[in-house]
């Protein structure tokens, strides 16, 4: 039996990966899909446990070697992507793979796995709420906030492409209710 695909999508500051995490806590039958990136860690970040962290160099090979599902050159060198290994051999042996995609990502892995692949889009309150948490999270230049925000404003206009949206302006309540959809959807037949 194969198992199925959860993609959490959302404009960076939204609260997906800490979502996730909460997700991740709960002991659902879930596997994380480790993506790879070209930026550098943040913070405590490890190799192999939040992101594969590949120099650009290495992204783009990768890229020519067809290596991913999807990725995508954010910013100049800045590449995420998912990589094909990391979700066909979980999904091979009948577990379910939990993944954290850009929004573009998140709609190309629906167009290849359809039915087995539910899309959950994370949105913030409001694009002024996502620039204040942002700001409060201090990684970030003005520059790379200003360039996040635009970037938001175009990924909240595919929300709607999605199969369920979730607004976080309540963490407790935004990570039920995306435990709920999960639940319902990998207890389908």
């Amino acid at each position: 039996m194969n198992g199925k695909l959860i993609i959490l999508s959302a404009p960076s500051g939204s609260g997906k990966s800490t979502i996730i995490n909460r997700i991740l806590q709960k002991g659902l039958p879930l596997r994380f899909s480790v993506s790879a990136t070209s930026r550098p860690p943040r913070g405590n970040e490890q190799n192999g446990v939040e992101y594969y962290f590949l120099s650009p160099e290495t992204f783009r090979e990768r890229i020519q070697n067809g290596d991913f599902i999807e990725y995508e050159e954010v910013y100049p060198d800045c590449f995420y992507g998912t990589l094909k290994s990391e979700v066909n051999e979980n999904l091979q042996k009948g577990e379910n793979v939990i993944m954290d995609v850009d929004v573009a990502g998140g709609l190309n892995i629906k167009k290849l796995y359809g039915g087995k692949a539910l899309l959950i889009f994370i949105r913030p309150p409001s694009v002024d709420e996502l620039k204040r948490r942002l700001e409060k999270r201090g990684t970030d230049s003005p520059e790379v906030i200003a360039d996040r925000i635009s970037k938001a404003n175009h990924e909240l206009s595919l929300a709607h492409r999605y199969d369920k949206v979730i607004v976080n302006d309540d963490l407790e309540k935004a990570t039920v209710e995306t435990v709920n959809n999960i639940i319902n959807f990998i207890s389908q037949v």
